[in-house]
């Protein structure tokens, strides 16, 4: 996959951002084309070589349909978990490497439902964070939104989701 300037592309493990130059670089003796890409949520500036965007899990934002997809994922029940805290931060640490939107949005729903229903441990609640965080990064993008208001969105979807689910499994219990 080709990467231009001015695209606006996903780092699986940062976020979304924006390639903002493509350069050859001579590194260790070796000339190789680089996309730099600024990531907007952290501030962060990543050089990626161009032969190993796809191995890096560089991939383009999503578009209008994948968001609808997105937000029935985080519409959707909450998925198996192993109930081993460190099981299912390895489990949920494994979804998000994939660099998968509905990966990511699937760690963020049940993360966000598991926080409201019996808390979260230190770790997981850090994780949360930053999925979340990486997740608002590209509905930024593909909404057109600020940061903060992607954010803002994303709270208040997982709010409603981790709400009605709340509801749902207190019905099912009677």
């Amino acid at each position: 996959m080709e990467f231009e300037i001015g695209d606006n592309v996903v780092y699986p493990h940062h976020g979304a951002g924006q390639v903002v130059k493509k350069e050859e670089k001579n590194i260790l003796g070796e000339v190789r084309e680089y996309l730099t890409i600024k990531i907007l949520h952290n501030d962060m500036t990543v050089m990626v070589p161009c032969a190993n965007a796809g191995k890096a899990g560089l991939r383009r934002v999503i578009d209008e349909d994948t968001v609808k997809k997105v937000l029935a994922v985080l519409a959707d029940d909450v998925s198996e978990m192993p109930k081993n805290w460190n099981r299912r931060f390895k489990h949920n640490r494994d979804k998000i490497k994939t660099g998968d939107i509905y990966e990511l949005a699937e760690v963020v729903r049940n993360l966000a439902v598991r926080e409201q229903d019996k808390g979260l441990s230190t770790g997981e609640k850090q994780m949360y964070t930053r999925a979340k965080k990486i997740l608002a990064s590209e509905m930024m993008y593909a909404l057109e939104k600020t940061e903060d208001e992607a954010e803002a969105y994303l709270d208040e979807i997982l709010l409603r989701t981790a709400e009605e689910l709340a509801a749902a499994s207190a019905a099912s219990a009677e």
